[in-house]
């Protein structure tokens, strides 16, 4: 994997420290991050995802699901187990991990299945309606005499 610079962006753009601070971290920590336990990330609607995470021989109660500061944490914790049983092959990997996704502004956590070993987690963005598109109507009228009109008024004050 390629190893990218961002620097020049913390040089130049203004108010954009934090996007390029993700990216930064983005590319640092796939590099460290576990491929335990699988996933899928899968867009449902215009503004909703699914993860999809393969949690085979977890139970409902080990699974522990967290959203701190745009950040979701999924974190499965088995108890120790003293019988160690004499297994000839052991490919079913039911080992603790804790699994993080960095979530856009607005991305909720709406809910979460456990269902045939596979962990669901439905997201949605919600916009806030002030930061939605919105129409601006245009007027008629003379900018001339909208100007003359200003000053004056501004005239008539002093």
């Amino acid at each position: 994997m390629r190893n990218f610079d961002f620097s020049p962006l913390y040089r130049s753009a203004i108010g954009f420290d934090r996007m390029a601070s993700l990216l930064d971290a983005m590319t640092t920590s796939e590099q460290k991050q576990p491929s335990y336990p699988p996933y899928d990330i899968e867009l449902t609607g215009e503004d909703s995802y699914r993860i999809s995470m393969a949690v085979a021989g977890f139970e409902q109660s080990e699974l522990d699901i967290q959203v701190e500061q745009n950040r979701l944490v999924v974190s499965g914790t088995k108890p120790e187990s003293n019988s160690q049983g004499n297994y000839l092959h052991r490919g079913i990997a039911a080992r603790n991990f804790e699994r993080r996704f960095q979530l856009a502004d607005h991305v909720k956590v709406t809910d979460a299945k456990l269902a045939n070993g596979l962990l669901h987690i439905e997201l949605v963005r919600e916009i806030p309606e002030a930061m939605k598109p919105r129409k601006i109507s245009i007027t008629e009228g003379n900018m001339l005499q909208h100007k003359e009109s200003e000053t004056k008024s501004t005239a008539a004050v002093a």
